[in-house]
């Protein structure tokens, strides 16, 4: 069994699957600043100077001063700004593989041709 184990995790694809897990999280916490720190400040400014992280309803329908403060009033809260950040989040990423792989398929296609071996 543990024969199996060593060669089954020696193989070429399951060493590039976890690379690239690696670092497609650590590519998502690049996402996710790039959103959080550039793109949604501008955004926020241009949509009159809304913070949409600190967007929500409280559910027992009082008023409350942020989410914070709803929190910690033990309000349930619908927090819909952080949804919509998630979804700029997504979008970016979904947008960004979308290019690296239309890239790739593109130098795939356009690469030196391989003389075939005789």
């Amino acid at each position: 069994m543990l024969e199996e184990f060593k060669a089954f995790i020696s193989k070429g694809n399951v060493l590039e699957l976890a690379v690239g897990i690696i670092i497609g999280a650590a590519f998502g916490k690049i996402v996710a600043s790039l959103v959080d720190n550039v793109i949604m400040p501008v955004v926020g400014m241009i949509a009159g100077k809304v913070n949409f992280a600190g967007l929500f309803v409280a559910l027992d329908f009082n008023a409350y001063e942020n989410i914070d403060a709803a929190k910690k009033a033990g309000a349930p809260v619908l927090a819909y700004g952080a949804f919509l950040q998630n979804v700029f989040d997504f979008l970016i990423v979904a947008f960004v593989v979308f290019m690296i792989v239309k890239a790739a398929s593109k130098a795939k296609l356009s690469g030196p041709a391989v003389p075939p071996k005789a």
